[in-house]
């Protein structure tokens, strides 16, 4: 699980046999309403839970938005839907993002991708949401949910398919429909199992036997379902026709006369219907996107007369290789269409407007004036990019000149064609990895999937400093704090722009400079790194994406030179001891032992043994102002303890499962005198029955649940922290939904 905003390597396709549908019902429907986004929900335990005010930390999105739909009756009514972070809904008198899927659990956390978004025409309150982030067969089949008040409670049907939303292709156009015809039939185009129907406003769905596109396994499927009048078009990613329609009368057929398969014309990205000129616009490229395209187009069907004609704004060539994408149409003027390139990595993605039918075009980037102060992250390289990623664009049906499009990043909008900012407050979509709260300085310091490490300095507006520059990261891998000397944090991660895979701070994480020099190894695999607690130590762990492991190195001059340590497992997360600076801790997961240093990191022995093994996740934490003070999350095996500085472990009574533990300010007068709040995801059967947010006053002698059935956020389980200068607030990572944070009501 991870972000997706820049290109990197796809989770491994693992063969699954195709459901065969035919005929069948593919669902088990269900008839729960869901808890309203945002609205606290009655605990199941309410003597061991305490209500929390929980907020997300400001950023400024950080994933791939997919889509955007604005209400054609409802003026200011819009939703956005992402490929990890879920649904939101647009709040326009506040101009900020409603997150409309945190209720989503722990089991569910597929369900937080959003393959496609439909809405009801006649019925402004009516919302469907086809939610799966993998189609492989060790993720679980997908779910629709449907809304009668705009995404406030849900309805759940259960799917028998899976869908992709964090698949190639996950910007296509949207693979859900409401009849035009019929606010009671729906339907949903897959990637591997054809298309389903549903005649009970998607209580239900069944194939459509009718529709004659052979499902592939291995394929894209439907890649776009548009209304067109009463008409409705679906689009095929897998070759051969690309087109069909039908008029709902029965049956399906190829459109007539449609651009002839070629490598500018092979998948249907998005479409969009004029109903003033009575036009239908049909983008190409030739791959689904957002990676790999370098050849598309763009044609026009009149729908009147069937006649097709190539609109393309700029064909693609050589040194300027990119597909097109987004599609939109104004309500208000016929004839004006706007269509964005995508995957356009020279002179950077485009919007293209033209106001005549696509005779021709203009160019929005050409006068585009950027204005990102409000997430300076946004400026790579010093200078904000107009886009990168663009499959999703819309036009505000009531307002022409009102424009929006979704990046690999955030949200852009203008409102006068000219000046465009972010429209993006209350959409954060980051994954997560690393959390520190600092006992000075900085409130919170985080390293995030494909964005690096931020330094918020408030919690409710986009660090001032952006992404850590000098080196840029691409997903961070490492982030450690000196606990002795708290001003001195060191980081590492994929490298952006530079061969440089770690780098220091004196200052807090304010500025940075790059080690003076790195392991080979070290761009290649930047791993985990620890700092011992006094600043003099650095132990830099390193591991591949596939997995692949390597030995771990040691400096003693601040990254200067390097050393390798045989001893050390390889691929093992380095912790140091937060009061010892001559100790370091590691959790060979492979063998389940822990190994220890005394020596500043030189050697390592084997301490305790016949611990959980074989899972990556498993980990250590050290307690606050205690040496050898250590905690080991095991997943479902539940939260052992050492008090030996890892000698032995000691399971803690109660709790059936830990996947994230981290350390706040200790509750005053209360519990055992001065020790650290402690806070996990886990699963303690006496608070709560599934795995929730939890918080210990007294060592882990008892907990409290925190969290409530509106906030889950998926899964929670990489890193959560407590602020250790106020106790009781809580900063937990998601994958996909960003920083989330509470204090106690």
């Amino acid at each position: 699980m991870r972000a997706s905003s820049v290109p990197q390597p796809e989770p491994a396709v693992h063969p699954r046999r195709r459901t065969v549908l035919a005929g069948a019902a593919v669902v088990a429907a269900s008839a729960s309403v869901l808890p309203a986004a945002g609205t606290a929900a009655a605990a199941r335990r309410p003597a061991t839970s305490q209500p929390h005010r929980w907020r997300t930390a400001a950023i400024g999105g950080t994933g791939f938005v997919t889509g955007v739909l604005f209400h054609p009756a409802v003026r200011g009514l819009a939703y956005a839907r992402t490929d990890i972070g879920g649904a939101y809904r647009w709040d326009d008198r506040r101009s900020r993002w409603t997150a409309l899927t945190d209720h989503i659990g722990w089991d569910d956390w597929n369900l937080l991708g959003v393959e496609a978004m439909a809405l009801d025409p006649a019925n402004p309150d009516r919302l469907y949401l086809a939610l799966g982030t993998y189609a492989q067969a060790w993720a679980s089949p997908g779910a629709v949910l449907r809304s009668e008040d705009r995404g406030a409670t849900w309805a759940r049907t259960d799917l028998t398919v899976r869908l992709g939303a964090n698949e190639d292709g996950r910007g296509c156009g949207e693979r859900l429909l409401v009849d035009p015809r019929d606010s009671e039939r729906l339907w949903l185009g897959t990637r591997h199992d054809g298309l389903l129907r549903s005649t009970d406003r998607g209580a239900t769905w069944a194939a459509d036997t009718s529709f004659p596109a052979t499902a592939s396994a291995t394929g894209q499927g439907v890649t776009l379902l548009v209304a067109a009048g009463r008409t409705v078009y679906a689009g095929w990613g897998d070759g051969g026709t690309a087109l069909y329609r039908t008029d709902a009368s029965g049956g399906w057929e190829a459109v007539p006369g449609q651009p002839s398969a070629g490598a500018a014309t092979r998948v249907p990205v998005r479409a969009a219907y004029d109903a003033g000129s009575r036009a239908l616009y049909v983008s190409y490229a030739d791959g689904p996107g957002p990676n790999n395209q370098a050849d598309g187009s763009v044609h026009r069907l009149d729908t009147v007369t069937g006649t097709w004609s190539d609109v393309t704004p700029v064909a693609p060539g050589d040194g300027d290789a990119f597909g097109y994408g987004g599609v939109a149409v104004d309500a208000r003027r016929p004839g004006t269409v706007v269509v964005s390139t995508n995957n356009r990595w020279g002179p950077v993605d485009t919007l293209f407007r033209s106001t005549d039918g696509g005779a021709s075009w203009t160019s929005l980037k050409d006068s585009a004036v950027l204005d990102v102060s409000e997430t300076p992250y946004l400026k790579w390289d010093a200078e904000p990019k107009f886009g990168w990623w663009i499959q999703a664009v819309a036009v505000d049906p009531y307002d022409s000149r009102h424009i929006v499009y979704g990046t690999g990043a955030t949200v852009f909008g203008t409102r006068d064609l000219v000046h465009w900012a972010p429209e993006i407050r209350g959409l954060e979509e980051s994954a997560v990895r690393q959390l520190i709260a600092p006992p000075s300085g900085a409130r919170l310091l985080s390293g995030l999937g494909d964005i690096g490490v931020m330094r918020h300095d408030s919690l409710t507006v986009s660090p001032s400093r952006g992404m850590a520059s000098d080196p840029v990261f691409g997903t961070a891998t490492g982030l450690a704090l000196a606990t002795l000397e708290p001003s001195y944090v060191v980081r590492t991660g994929w490298p952006s722009g530079s061969d440089s895979a770690g780098a220091y701070s004196r200052d807090g994480g304010a500025s940075w400079q790059p080690f003076a020099s790195q392991p080979a190894i070290a761009p290649s695999a930047p791993g985990p790194v620890a700092v011992s607690a006094d600043g003099a130590t650095l132990l830099w762990s390193f591991v591949h994406w596939d997995g692949t492991k390597y030995a771990a190195h040691r400096s003693t001059d601040g990254g200067s030179t390097w050393a390798e340590v045989p001893s050390f497992p390889k691929g093992g997360t380095p912790v140091a001891d937060p009061l010892d600076p001559k100790r370091f801790y590691v959790y060979d997961t492979d063998a389940g032992a822990v190994f220890l240093s005394t020596d500043k990191g030189l050697t390592f022995t084997e301490g305790a043994t016949r611990l959980p093994s074989g899972d990556v996740q498993f980990r250590i934490a050290a307690a606050p102002g205690r040496s050898g003070d250590l905690w080991l999350s095991a997943k479902d095996d539940g939260l052992l303890r050492s008090t030996d500085g890892g000698r032995t472990f000691t399971p803690v009574a109660g709790c059936q499962a830990s996947h994230a533990l981290g350390f706040g300010k200790a509750a005053p007068s209360k519990g055992r005198a001065g020790y650290p709040a402690v806070f996990q995801t886990g699963r303690v059967s006496a608070t709560y029955d599934g795995v929730a947010v939890l918080r210990s006053d007294d060592a882990g002698a008892t907990w409290v649940r925190i969290n409530d059935d509106a906030h889950r956020w998926g899964w929670t389980g990489e890193v959560i922290t407590g602020d250790p200068r106020v106790h009781g607030r809580v900063y937990l990572g998601t994958n996909g939904r960003g920083i989330q944070y509470a204090d106690p009501q």
